[in-house]
């Protein structure tokens, strides 16, 4: 939604597009100030503090709605902002969900900026395997597991007759806990 009225701000005057930014930036001061605490915690934060900005930017949204063409672009942005409304305040019911997907979006970078080299895999079945490791590769790093020794001992596991019916331990989660295990 945001970059919405980004693009609408950066392309010339636009001072609704401009305000709306004005209104998201709060929202960003708010997280700024809570990142780190508990779930629990920046759910009450939220409720108490973002819940009043979002419904008064609600209401915000659907006047200038009222005022302007439904046929430019601003109309566009405004009315993809309130047919998702729903999902873009869940954050403020669940101190979990973050205000936006920029963690998911850096995690995947690298990924996406190789998925090029899946073009030169082969094979269908080269890229499907190429996928296998970029995937267990980013779960190691989203688990908090280094992703060459996780691989290096898995590697190594299957090899000496790690038993299939135990295959699941080998993942990067249940790989975590058992490292935490046998440090603690």
């Amino acid at each position: 939604m945001r970059r919405n009225f980004y693009e609408l701000a950066t392309a010339g005057p636009a001072p609704i597009a401009s305000e709306a930014l004005k209104h998201i930036a709060a929202f960003y001061a708010i997280e700024k100030e809570i990142r780190g605490r508990s779930a629990e915690e920046r759910r009450l934060v939220r409720q108490q503090k973002s819940r009043p900005l979002a419904d008064a930017f609600e209401v915000w949204l659907r006047a200038k709605l009222a005022l302007i063409s439904q046929k430019i672009k601003l109309a566009e942005a405004i009315r993809y902002a309130l047919s998702r409304w729903q999902g873009l305040t869940r954050f403020i019911d669940d101190g979990r969900i973050e205000l936006d997907n920029n963690t998911v979006e850096r995690s995947i970078r690298g990924i996406k900026l190789s998925r090029k080299n899946a073009l030169f895999a082969g094979s269908d079945g080269g890229a499907e395997h190429w996928a296998v490791v970029a995937t267990l590769v980013e779960t190691c790093k989203l688990n908090d597991v280094d992703p060459l020794a996780y691989l290096t001992d898995v590697l190594t596991r299957i090899i000496n007759g790690h038993p299939n019916r135990d295959i699941d331990q080998l993942l990067p989660w249940a790989y975590r806990a058992q490292a935490l295990k046998a440090v603690a």
